[in-house]
């Protein structure tokens, strides 16, 4: 199961939470806070990283990879690894570690990239760059509502009943009209990905268990990568060697979102 950010920020819960985070998280945990010092010593990396439409071709196409990597400042880093961590253990629980690192390096940053890209382009004609994870927040964000919203379809908002499904949706809206400078578009490219993903339209993009489940043998990942989180959870268990959580942490799980928002003269993703 997923482990959540801790509720009372002191050093030793912070410290236990992050050495449960499963292998593919805290890797992609440490690339996010790398590549932020990386920005701090030498500034124009988010020039080159940063997703900008009409510098994406296809001698730059690795931007569609860099750009959720990548953060405008302090804040906009913490915020968005505050809200990507517990999402992304998450995902990884449910999905392998493998799994986990070939969507993520794939089509969960290019197909919104390409989306951001071809949209702001080609139909609204115009050229704003966007960086940063919170494009991965609110996909997973959507995932995980399409999941609830099967279970629980909608929820009282006084005497209106709102859809389940749409509350990425009214987050993003909110963080929208409260940061003005946030891209709306990258977000929605995400969220569109997201709900796909949770529609289980999109599920061929992973590769098939058995393929993982054989490369997982073959190396014998669980028994040499420590918190590997295999795919085959009914021979392994989900976590491999990871130790495992009570369920009841699972009902109090943080939800953070985080938009994208200015850098430069053009778009962050993250407040």
């Amino acid at each position: 199961m997923a482990q959540y950010l801790p509720t009372q920020f002191s050093p030793p819960r912070i410290r236990s939470y992050l050495y449960r985070l499963p292998l593919f998280t805290r890797i992609m945990l440490l690339i996010i806070v790398a590549c932020y010092i990386g920005s701090i010593f030498y500034p124009d990396v988010n020039n080159w990283a940063a997703l900008k439409p009409s510098l994406t071709n296809l001698q730059t196409l690795y931007r569609l990879n860099t750009f959720p990597l990548f953060h405008r400042g302090f804040f906009h880093a913490l915020f968005n690894i505050l809200a990507i961590v517990p999402l992304l253990e998450r995902f990884e629980a449910e999905n392998g570690t493998l799994v986990s690192f070939i969507l993520f390096s794939g089509p969960f940053s290019t197909f919104p990239g390409g989306m951001y890209t071809l949209i702001e382009r080609f139909i609204l004609r115009s050229d704003t760059a966007v960086l940063g994870s919170s494009v991965w927040v609110f996909l997973l964000l959507c995932a995980e509502a399409i999941k609830l919203w099967r279970s629980n379809p909608s929820f009282s908002l006084g005497p209106y009943p709102i859809p389940t499904w749409t509350t990425p949706l009214i987050l993003m809206l909110t963080i929208t009209f409260l940061m003005p400078s946030t891209s709306l578009l990258g977000h929605l490219c995400g969220a569109a990905i997201g709900y796909l993903w949770g529609l289980n339209y999109i599920k061929f993009l992973a590769p098939p268990e058995r393929i993982i489940r054989w490369i997982e043998g073959k190396l014998n990942l669980l028994g040499r990568v420590p918190h590997y989180v295999s795919v085959d959870q009914k021979t392994y268990g989900r976590y491999g060697v990871l130790p495992s959580m009570s369920s009841n942490s699972r009902e109090n799980r943080a939800e953070n979102g985080v938009a994208m928002g200015t850098w430069g003269q053009g778009q962050r993703l993250g407040p």
